[in-house]
């Protein structure tokens, strides 16, 4: 039983959509890294866009992503407007299961990731689902 692939990807959507506190966060193969201590990020989904909060309510990075849920694993395409990589896409996969979003990312440039944990040049963040107000 198949569904209409654009039905699909509303679905998806619709289960992005939402403020996400990160839990975990891993970079380069190092989990936890120390520069980004006390940062406590938010995203806030909207269907097209994110928006990336600090714990000063600072926003260093904004920007667009595409998915595609047919995809094994699922795909996300982020395209950052504002912030350090302003203008470049990463390429990266997710897994969003109940009230947890897990991606991969790669750094711009570099090839998409194929699994959940980090090699050079990728990193990978977990979120959970702040309740709703």
């Amino acid at each position: 039983m198949s569904l209409d692939p654009k039905a699909s990807i509303i679905e998806e959507l619709r289960r992005f959509r939402g403020v996400w506190k990160q839990i975990a966060y891993e970079r380069d193969g190092v989990k936890e890294p120390l520069d980004e201590q006390g940062w406590e990020p938010t995203t806030t989904f909207t269907d097209t866009e994110f928006i990336v909060t600090l714990a000063d309510g600072s926003v260093p990075i904004r920007g667009t992503y595409k998915i595609d849920p047919s995809q094994n694993p699922k795909t996300v395409d982020w395209t950052d407007t504002i912030g350090e990589d302003a203008g470049k896409t990463l390429l990266a996969i997710y897994s969003l299961q109940d009230h947890r979003l897990t991606f991969c990312a790669a750094y711009p440039g570099l090839e998409r990731p194929t699994e959940f944990r980090t090699r050079p040049g990728q990193v990978l963040r977990v979120f959970q689902r702040e309740p709703s107000e």
